[in-house]
């Protein structure tokens, strides 16, 4: 995957968090039987030669896990967390194999809605449907 829209798509389907890495997996619903990947590392994790040899470890991972546990016709997005290169690659690869079971174990189901703004806090005067009424 090179475009951001993908991404930004990928980002609305279902997640599992790892301590390596997050996996975002999104079905395309296009007919395309194939799986894609895309990966993403930011300036957070270190600098160019991190964010490098992390992408090149999840792309080996990915090579060898997506063929025979990936989701046909779905997006795969890795998200570098920090700490991740330091991980060994055989935890890194049984994490990955964790999340891709996982995923595909809740294909079926729809992801939850996230909303974009913090839910409203407990005793707060206001909630999403207005000003709370006098005496209530």
């Amino acid at each position: 995957m090179t475009r951001r829209a993908d991404f930004l798509a990928a980002n609305r389907g279902q997640r599992a968090p790892m301590p390596g890495f997050v996996l975002l997996v999104r079905d395309r619903k296009d007919g395309d039987p194939a799986p894609r990947l895309g990966i993403t590392v930011t300036k957070k994790i270190g600098g160019a030669v991190i964010r490098n040899r992390m992408k090149r470890r999840f792309r080996a991972l990915a090579r060898a896990a997506l063929p025979s546990l990936g989701i046909a016709g779905a997006d795969h997005v890795l998200i570098g967390r920090a700490g991740g290169v330091e991980r060994d690659y055989a935890r890194l690869a049984a994490e990955l194999e964790t999340a891709l079971r996982r995923l595909a174990a809740r294909k079926d189901k729809p992801a939850p809605p996230r909303s974009d703004t913090a839910p409203d806090q407990p005793g707060s005067a206001q909630s999403a449907t207005g000003p709370a009424a006098p005496g209530a």
